[in-house]
């Protein structure tokens, strides 16, 4: 659930809020419908698996076109619109920009119940549900082929499942995230410690944090949430890292007041209490480690590696002095993301247009958003681990093009990227029940005197009645 322009994606927060929305039209003339109205000039096939014919005239609207403030990224938009229609001279597309986050929740829930989102919208791997349920999206199954995304093969199946239900796909991934432990590489090795292997296990965390933390001068070794659903968040994250769940494989019952569930409250007990390595400042949410992080007051914590660029660019930190390493336990990891769909009632040849832009900007190494070479001389940041879709050939060939153009030591993420954890998306009802889960989170580093078992008793009531509410 990753924003592509501004802080703070769903993720962390369920409910930002932005005032406004602009219209900026990117390509001349036209207007857009959800159906076929604006298709004149024939060129249109009725065989779905088939490229867009380039004679073909459709109007595209797109959402989380980048806003006048974002100046490289705008610039890149434009200059791939232009690059687009040099084969697509026909398809105009009018981007949409916000001047927040891509998505608002409760901006993007009201559009999509009043069915005015754009033809081509944007959502977080989350959203599918909720799309569905007010009929708003497009199955695309039969027009997604090797012919029309040549990288299909090579997109992560865990990925393209979480945009499927019951078999037919309605959204293609523009970028996604994988969590891992982040590192504050300076203070790993004042430490002693050596940056270039990062803990791998939590007895291994708890050991490196009471080394970093006896550097003192109000230095923590590990930092963790506890407000603002970003506790549960990271609850959920840390049982997936120890192959545990926080939901049955049914969805209908609690799955986290177990052993591991009781491994992660009494190991963050004792880091907190015992060994006084997590610092005496708690509920803490998102961007509050980060700024620990980036003044050098903290050692770790669990993060994605976007939160990276954040400090760099927004907290004035610098690349260098950060790594990652893959998240304690390695059985699974939480990922997230983002996609494109498509409108419900667009019509074949506007899927197909749809679906051609998709292919050429977020899904073809070396174009679009994958060209590396542009971003760096526009002063964009490249080399970070993600977006994590793709595999095979293709994830060989963007490997290569981004180290080609790092602009950050990209051998920070050697022990990440080679150590590949599988990715488990976010549990049903995620926000309401990292919610709850905040009060074991918030409970275990707040009160020394906290009972873990009851604690996770009373979070597994809450849970189960979440989930029995439908």
């Amino acid at each position: 659930m990753r924003s592509s322009w501004l802080r703070p994606p769903r993720r962390y927060a369920a409910a930002v809020l932005v005032s406004a929305l602009a219209l900026t039209t990117v390509a001349a003339c036209g207007t857009s419908s959800s159906g076929g109205g604006d298709n004149s000039g024939g060129g249109g096939s009725a065989d779905a698996s088939t490229p867009l014919d380039p004679k073909t005239k459709v109007t595209l609207t797109i959402d989380c076109m980048p806003p006048a403030t974002k100046k490289p990224e705008l610039k890149e938009w434009n200059e791939d619109v232009a690059a687009f229609n040099k084969k697509y001279p026909n398809v105009t597309i009018q981007g949409r920009s916000t001047p927040g986050q891509c998505e608002e929740p409760a901006r993007f829930t009201a559009a999509i119940k009043a069915h005015s989102q754009p033809d081509v919208f944007y959502t977080y791997f989350t959203d599918l549900q909720q799309v569905l349920d007010n009929n708003g999206a497009e199955d695309i199954s039969a027009y997604v082929t090797d012919k029309t995304v040549p990288a299909l093969g090579d997109i992560d199946p865990n990925v393209l499942g979480v945009l499927k239900q019951d078999g037919k796909l309605y959204g293609l991934p523009t970028s996604n995230y994988r969590m891992g432990l982040l590192i504050n590489r300076k203070l790993f090795t004042q430490a002693g410690l050596d940056p270039n292997n990062p803990p791998t296990t939590w007895d291994e965390v708890r050991t490196d944090a009471k080394a970093i933390a006896k550097l003192g001068n109000g230095i923590a070794g590990y930092g963790d949430y506890s407000a603002a659903n970003t506790g549960g968040w990271h609850f959920t994250a840390a049982m997936y890292g120890l192959g545990g769940d926080v939901v049955s494989s049914d969805g209908t019952k609690a799955a986290f007041n177990d052993d591991l569930g009781k491994q992660i409250v009494d190991n963050l007990h004792a880091m907190r209490w015992d060994d006084n390595s997590m610092g005496q400042t708690q509920l803490l949410k998102w961007g509050d480690l980060q700024k620990q992080m980036a003044t050098d007051k903290l050692g770790m914590f669990l993060a994605a590696p976007d939160d990276i660029t954040y400090m760099v660019q927004q907290l004035n930190a610098k690349y260098e002095n950060f790594g990652m390493g893959p998240i304690p336990g390695g059985k699974a990891t939480l990922f997230g993301g983002n996609d494109y769909m498509i409108k419900k009632g667009s019509s074949p040849d506007k899927i197909k247009a749809a679906i051609a832009w998709l292919n050429f900007e977020t899904l073809t190494p070396g174009k679009g958003t994958f060209d590396y070479s542009r971003r760096k001389a526009d002063g964009l940041p490249v080399g970070l681990p993600q977006p994590a879709f793709l595999t095979g050939a293709s994830k060989t060939k963007d490997d290569e093009l981004k180290a080609a153009s790092a602009t950050m030591p990209v051998e920070n993420f050697k022990v990440f990227m080679d150590n590949p954890v599988p990715g488990k998306s976010e549990p049903p009802k995620a926000q309401e029940i990292y919610k709850v889960l905040d009060n074991v989170m918030s409970g275990v580093l707040t009160n020394k005197n906290a009972d873990p078992g009851k604690l996770l008793s009373d979070a597994e009531k809450q849970v189960n009645q979440v989930l029995a509410n439908g």
